[in-house]
């Protein structure tokens, strides 16, 4: 016999088992900044628990804050992070970037063709050995080989640049 589209299952006198929920009386002044006046709740002790340990971690950023001295927000976009991290570099160091970039790919250029596809694929496009091997039909260890022979190669040609 086929079932109908749509079949409803309705279980009657079901024996319910109850917890006893236990409550706490919260100050939502507490819990809130923009309430002025005391407002009582009663809420369950899960969410009260909640709203205890969200305070205990404001507290305990605001000691880490006065610990550390970082009275500024670094997530304030003014540029204070970046000032930090990124000193800005001088024009000699701008030129001697610059020269070394120079260097490197003229170096790079000299590689014998299949080894500075691979160096390229590997530093700059970030692929792995084997990422590198399957795409070429080659096996890992070769690929290892060929980048290992001409980072060398590099080493000698930069070497020699400096001279």
């Amino acid at each position: 016999m086929p079932q109908p589209a749509a079949s409803f299952l309705f279980v009657a006198n079901k024996p319910t088992t109850r917890r006893r929920m236990k409550m706490k009386k919260i100050n939502l002044r507490d819990v809130y900044p923009f309430y002025e006046n005391d407002c009582f709740v009663m809420v369950d002790d899960e969410i009260a628990k909640i709203f205890e340990e969200s305070k205990r971690k404001e507290l305990n950023y605001q000691r880490k804050v006065y610990w550390n001295k970082a009275h500024y927000s670094l997530d304030r976009d003014d540029g204070i992070e970046h000032e930090v991290i990124f000193v800005s570099m001088s024009p000699y160091e701008i030129y001697e970037r610059k020269m070394t970039k120079q260097e490197l790919h003229a170096a790079i250029a000299k590689l014998p063709d299949i080894q500075a596809k691979r160096i390229y694929a590997y530093y700059f496009l970030e692929m792995s050995k084997t990422e590198i091997a399957q795409a070429e039909g080659v096996s890992v260890m070769a690929v290892c080989k060929s980048i290992s022979h001409g980072l060398k190669t590099l080493e000698k040609e930069l070497k020699n640049f400096e001279e």
